[in-house]
């Protein structure tokens, strides 16, 4: 290992030990960073101490040669400047040269809520509810109640097991408790239809499943083994749920965050309430989503008011 691994290595140590950021967080941070370390390498560098200003304010250009999209870029562009802040914090360098780098300004970038019918199509493709549901359905519905109904990240969903749902299902005056970034804990309120669907697949669906595993699982959500139920897997069924509800849109869990935002501010929540059901340390990240509820006044008033066009 030479001492551009051993350095970036140390700064990784660093966000989980010191920061306690998330595993998914380092592991983004981790693939932004070999980015920077290959394009390193290919000019030659692999020692810290070699790295002069001029190198990191090629690697934004390097990257926009590759196609990157700006935010990617801009992305890796502020991983960068923080492992060289750290590093001339620890002394392992002498000086800072990402100082002066800055990432490209990125264009504002809305995320894509779902209409109401969409959410209503896209549960009713669930099957859940349904005369004879099967196992599989009764998840799917499950699933995207909870989603929906808590606006929680999809890692924070699938965290969840059978105790936590049981707890909250017995007393109807408590929510789910959710583990978020930073390790930061909320309680979020979950409504009567999200509490159906739960109630009906730990009693109907879940068992079915958790027999077939080859040791059992407190986990809330399972697969066709009866082991957790993965991302990448929730991330599939997600999808193929929108494209059994013939919805146009491109549809992953966290398009129902976007929505549970949304909605909330459509109908009035406060933005402040709203950043502390979806576990935002900054009111900035939640006040995105009013630039969508303006943008959806904007548009009812140019299609509803008789004087809003001309001609």
């Amino acid at each position: 290992m030479n001492s551009l691994e051993r350095d970036c290595e140390t700064y990784l140590n660093h966000l989980k030990a010191e920061r306690g950021l998330s595993s998914h967080t380092i592991v983004a941070y981790a693939r932004d960073l070999n980015h920077y370390r290959d394009y390193l390498e290919s000019l030659g560098i692999c020692d810290t101490s070699a790295i002069t200003s001029t190198t990191v304010s090629g690697f934004p250009v390097h990257l926009s040669h590759m196609g990157l999209a700006q935010s990617s870029i801009g992305r890796m562009t502020v991983a960068v400047r923080g492992l060289h802040r750290f590093w001339a914090d620890e002394g392992i360098t002498s000086d800072n040269p990402a100082q002066m780098v800055t990432p490209p300004a990125a264009g504002r970038h809305l995320p894509k809520a779902l209409t109401l019918d969409e959410v209503e199509r896209l549960i009713s493709a669930a099957g859940g509810n349904q005369e004879d549901p099967t196992p599989d359905q009764l998840s799917d519905w499950a699933l995207v109640e909870l989603l929906y109904g808590t606006g929680a990240r999809i890692s924070e969903i699938l965290a969840l097991n059978v105790d936590d749902a049981t707890r909250m299902l017995a007393d109807t005056s408590i929510g789910l408790k959710f583990l978020g970034k930073g390790n930061k804990e909320r309680v979020v309120p979950v409504g009567t239809f999200a509490r159906q669907a739960l109630d009906s697949w730990l009693v109907r669906g879940r068992q079915t499943l958790a027999v077939r595993a080859k040791q059992a699982t407190p986990a809330l959500f399972l697969n066709s083994r009866g082991a957790r139920l993965s991302r990448t897997a929730a991330f599939n069924r997600i999808a193929a749920l929108g494209v059994l509800a013939k919805i146009s849109k491109e549809i992953s869990p966290h398009t129902l965050r976007h929505s549970y935002a949304t909605h909330l501010l459509d109908g009035g929540a406060d933005v402040r309430v709203v950043q502390e059901l979806l576990g935002h340390s900054s009111v900035a990240t939640t006040q995105i989503y009013t630039l969508i509820t303006v943008d959806h006044l904007r548009e009812v008033y140019r299609t509803s008011h008789p004087r809003a066009l001309a001609g």
